[in-house]
């Protein structure tokens, strides 16, 4: 009782704590647990956060944080800045050889989360899959915080929006008078973790709502590609930011993504998610987190050559592309 009263004192005392978490979409979403526990259990304490600049958008709008600092390409472009705040606690959501660099120049107190790395490791190179377990990486990102008092609130990740974000969706119908649809997530971050073309189509084939096409503007040739195949699909591909594709999501019946940014925006609105996996593995910890009790996980959990990678490659390191294309969406998409 002593030591947790002399805790609580220490924890009282905060005033300043910087998180570090430089990239991307989905992994900076998924610290807004941390954020917003932080913010509200600490009493008085400023709660700043430090990315890159082209993922300002993803925490621009949350009211939790009292300032975000971003930089364009090396974290040195901010040091004076940050040394500047004399912070009292450093939390490290990152940690790699930047992260590190930064925390050696504040010289501050910091506390850093398990990466699992060696159980990816071996998942990966010997399909050890025992030696993970099931905890999530927010669960994760809360044992870093454990000793300053955060405790997780079980209430989801948050992403917000300003009003210029607000898409209105019944504008994107015009040649329908239905105001459901599914939001289909095409591209991600790496070749192995897409859903390729040939299950696009067959998603799309036996899909009983309408389809909003959602990715980047470097996904905007696969997109155009599947709407030759369904002219009626909406292709939105290039066409907005991630905060309006964020307000699309947030108005879909059903969210159809591979491991991508956008599938854990979706798990922020409580979404009902079919997420899709190919290379890599919900064990790693990035599945949908608090789903949504209607969520599916798709993946070919069989496959003695998966994980190949705990991120991704351009192309199949087997050639075969097994982990998607032996995939069956026609009964999952007609249950929706």
């Amino acid at each position: 009782m002593i030591n947790e009263l002399k805790c609580n004192k220490v924890f009282m005392q905060l005033k300043k704590i910087l998180i570090i978490r430089f990239s991307s979409i989905g992994d900076i979403v998924l610290t807004t647990p941390i954020i917003r526990c932080a913010k509200q259990q600490l009493i008085g304490v400023e709660i700043h956060f430090v990315t890159k600049n082209i993922f300002k958008d993803t925490l621009i709008n949350n009211p939790y944080l009292d300032k975000l600092v971003t930089f364009n390409q090396d974290i040195t472009e901010v040091f004076t800045e940050l040394k500047a705040e004399n912070y009292d606690i450093v939390i490290d959501l990152h940690k790699n050889l930047r992260s590190l660099r930064l925390k050696q120049y504040l010289n501050t107190k910091s506390f850093s989360f398990n990466k699992i790395n060696l159980q990816k490791f071996l998942a990966v190179n010997f399909k050890l899959k025992n030696s993970l377990s099931k905890q999530h990486i927010v669960e994760r990102y809360f044992e870093t915080i454990v000793n300053i008092g955060v405790k997780p609130d079980n209430k989801g990740l948050d992403y917000f929006l300003s009003e210029a974000d607000n898409v209105n969706c019944a504008d994107l119908f015009f040649n329908t008078l239905s105001t459901q649809f599914i939001a289909l997530v095409v591209g991600g971050s790496y070749y192995t973790k897409q859903i390729p073309l040939n299950k696009l189509i067959e998603i799309c084939k036996n899909a009983s709502l309408p389809i909003v096409i959602l990715g980047s503007k470097d996904d905007k040739q696969i997109a155009d590609e599947l709407q030759n195949f369904f002219p009626n699909t909406i292709n939105t591909c290039g066409s907005f930011s991630i905060n309006q594709s964020a307000s699309i999501i947030s108005q879909a019946e059903w969210v159809i993504t591979s491991d991508t940014g956008l599938m854990h925006i979706a798990s922020a609105f409580n979404k009902k998610i079919i997420s899709v996996w190919g290379n890599t593995i919900p064990e790693f910890g990035m599945s949908p987190y608090l789903p949504n009790a209607q969520n599916k996980i798709v993946e070919a959990s069989n496959l003695s050559c998966r994980p190949c990678s705990k991120l991704g490659y351009k192309k199949c390191p087997k050639s075969h592309f097994k982990c998607m294309n032996e995939l069956d969406f026609s009964l999952i998409v007609k249950q929706l």
